[in-house]
């Protein structure tokens, strides 16, 4: 027996799950995210990588990056900085890594030669017009396509061709692994190919360099979506050939479209950083990617430090879960809401400075976020709300002006500049109090007035309370807006 079953059989004896924080463990548990860097770091990939670090972080263990770029063709520098940039965006932090595939070649090929060496891998020499032939005959016969490992044992080597590696797979009996969410699954090795670990060209396949790396780094948790569920009966054989223990796995069920399809561009966004662009926080994201798929209860909103107190692999679905948008968009809503301010600013700088607005020349970006941040869904709402407190708008929206100037006369908004004109403290209560005077002395509702007012401050039909949009415009660029308000009033509708 291993030491991960004893520890595991230990702890799932004596410890309830409050205690496992507390616990120094007799091996570290240690998982990884290996993305390929082919492109940006998609939403599902993302998941699996919180799922990954949630559990490592609940174990106090290990959580590594490790970047599988042995597709040379493929991989770019700019698919790496966006899985990373990403990464660094939702707070997935990695203790160990990144680790590069292409850094581990000797090693990879060390592998492979021990594997030849020992029986367990050949050189392979057939075309590819023979491999197309042998599929097409066994489709036909309606049999499973699998080579038929015609070059196993084979003595005389062809001259001119450069063989690939096939890993022999066991010929009997079953390869059963149990999968922390799926449970007990069982594959038949007469159903696994003799699989190819090493290119025409030298180059290790996926299969292989991914058993020497969960092997070399200690993995010991591998959690990862269940489209991989196929290849973990063949990186079993490889790992018993090694004499290597394999580690835990857990498959988690992919995520798909509203639709019932797999999630794709046609859904939407499906880049971690096409969120960050749209206004999301990380908060929101991780929030609403640890509940597809994961619940604990009835629970819906989740600190990280809940999160990781919370999760469990047993606790996480078999089924498919679909992506809401509308759900996010909640989620996001509440951050916002909730989040301290101070917090709140230190994301949306970046969609501040993306946008070009210039913030220092108002008020400050705190107090905006205070006074708009019951309307706003993502921060790119925020940062179109708040454009008028640090920048004078050009044109007012003309349903605004059609609805609320033709009502209110430029008299009645002279006599507001008026009024605003006499104030010292240029303070909330003072400017509300200002605003019930003018109501009074023209006798005249709010309803009359103040619609009239938000659209000279503001330039539309839509702002905070009348006392909050002016204190944080300020004074002179208040009094400014009113009176270029009372010129474009006579101008076009005295």
């Amino acid at each position: 027996m291993s030491i991960m079953s004893v520890t595991r059989q230990f702890r799932a004896s004596f410890l309830s799950d409050n205690d496992l924080n507390k616990l120094y463990f007799i091996m570290t548990v240690t998982t990884r995210f290996a993305p390929s860097p082919t492109g940006y770091l998609h939403i599902g990939g993302a998941r699996t990588a919180l799922f990954a670090w949630l559990y490592a972080k609940k174990m106090q263990g290990d959580f590594i990056l490790r970047i599988e770029d042995t597709d040379r063709e493929r991989s770019t520098q700019a698919s790496v900085d966006a899985i990373l940039e990403g990464m660094e965006w939702l707070g997935l932090d990695y203790n160990k890594g990144p680790f590069y595939q292409t850094d581990h070649f000797d090693r990879y090929k060390e592998i492979i030669q021990q594997l030849v060496d020992q029986g367990d891998a050949y050189y392979c020499y057939c075309s590819k017009e023979r491999l197309d032939d042998l599929r097409e005959r066994q489709r036909s016969a309606k049999m499973k396509p699998r080579y038929d490992a015609k070059c196993f044992g084979v003595e005389a080597v062809p001259e001119d061709i450069q063989p690939v590696v096939r890993f022999r797979n066991p010929q009997q009996g079953t390869v059963t692994f149990e999968d922390n969410v799926r449970g007990s699954v069982t594959f038949s090795n007469a159903e696994l190919d003799d699989l190819i670990i090493a290119r025409s060209d030298g180059t290790p396949t996926y299969n292989l360099t991914v058993v020497v790396d969960d092997m070399d780094m200690g993995v010991t948790h591998v959690i990862r979506g269940d489209d991989h569920i196929n290849n973990t009966p063949r990186q079993i054989n490889i790992l018993n050939a090694l004499g290597v223990t394999p580690p835990q796995y857990a498959h988690v069920p992919m995520i798909l479209g509203d639709d019932g399809k797999r999630l794709s561009k046609r859904h939407g966004a499906v880049g971690v950083m096409q969120y960050r662009d749209d206004g999301f926080l990380p908060q929101a994201v991780l929030n609403y990617l640890v509940r597809l798929g994961w619940s604990s209860g009835d629970k819906e909103i989740f600190s990280v430090e809940e999160m990781i107190h919370l999760f469990r692999l047993d606790d996480v679905n078999k089924a498919p879960s679909a992506f809401n948008t509308e759900k996010l968009i909640w989620l996001n809503q509440h951050y916002l809401k909730e989040m301290p301010a101070e917090e709140v600013a230190e994301h949306l700088l970046w969609h501040l400075d993306n946008q070009h607005l210039d913030i220092s020349n108002g008020p400050k970006i705190t107090d905006v976020i205070e006074a708009l941040r019951e309307r706003a869904k993502t921060l790119v709402d925020l940062v179109a709300s708040s454009r008028y407190f640090y920048e004078d708008f050009i044109e007012y929206n003309e349903n605004a002006t059609k609805k609320h100037f033709k009502t209110a006369t430029p008299d009645i908004l002279q006599a507001l500049h008026d009024k605003f004109s006499t104030i010292e403290q240029w303070q909330e209560a003072n400017l509300e109090a200002a605003i019930k005077e003018i109501c009074d002395e023209l006798d005249l509702k709010l309803g009359k007035v103040g619609p009239a007012l938000r659209v000279a401050l503001t330039g539309a039909a839509m702002s905070p309370a009348l006392e909050v949009t002016l204190a944080l415009i300020g004074k002179s660029r208040s009094l400014e807006r009113i009176l270029k308000a009372v010129t474009f009033n006579r101008a076009k509708y005295a």
